[in-house]
């Protein structure tokens, strides 16, 4: 297989990006845009800063999009979300912007971004980001937002 020339970042040794502008979010052509079909990214480990103590927040996310002409390159999309690490972001600015930047990127047929935030002052925050109705000829798992019940 050729290497892919528009890529820089995979295969290579690549620091993480000082910030999420900073991050570059590469594409891939998708081989097969003429069929729909689900694309699920987890990252379990999303970490950011309050903007306003400068404490870390933790989050989980998951990310489900319906790809058209293109896939987002996922070692990318990795030093994307590490971006976040030193940003200082509320949460639903954090979650927001990750879906616009890869709403942009990848042009998909249909996005959906859910980020579970853990609790810091006894409140967990879940925020929802959906870039419209999902087609209707794919099988769209459920996301896994389940309540938060504390230390189990």
């Amino acid at each position: 297989m050729a290497k892919n020339r528009t890529l820089n970042q995979l295969g290579r040794t690549v620091s993480i990006p000082q910030s999420p502008d900073d991050a570059v979010l590469e594409t891939v052509p998708n081989p097969h845009s003429d069929t729909n079909y689900v694309v699920r990214f987890t990252c379990p480990e999303f970490t950011s800063l309050c903007p306003i103590t400068g404490q870390p927040d933790f989050a989980k996310f998951t990310i489900d999009y319906v790809p058209s002409n293109k896939l987002v390159e996922s070692k990318s999309l990795k030093l994307f979300m590490s971006s976040f690490r030193n940003h200082g972001a509320f949460h639903e600015d954090c979650t927001i912007a990750i879906g616009k930047r890869l709403a942009t990127a990848t042009e998909p047929r249909w996005l959906r971004i859910c980020g579970i935030w853990y609790p810091r002052g006894g409140i967990p925050i879940d925020i929802f980001f959906q870039s419209g109705p999902a087609p209707e000829d794919i099988f769209v798992p459920e996301l896994p937002a389940s309540i938060y019940r504390g230390r189990d």
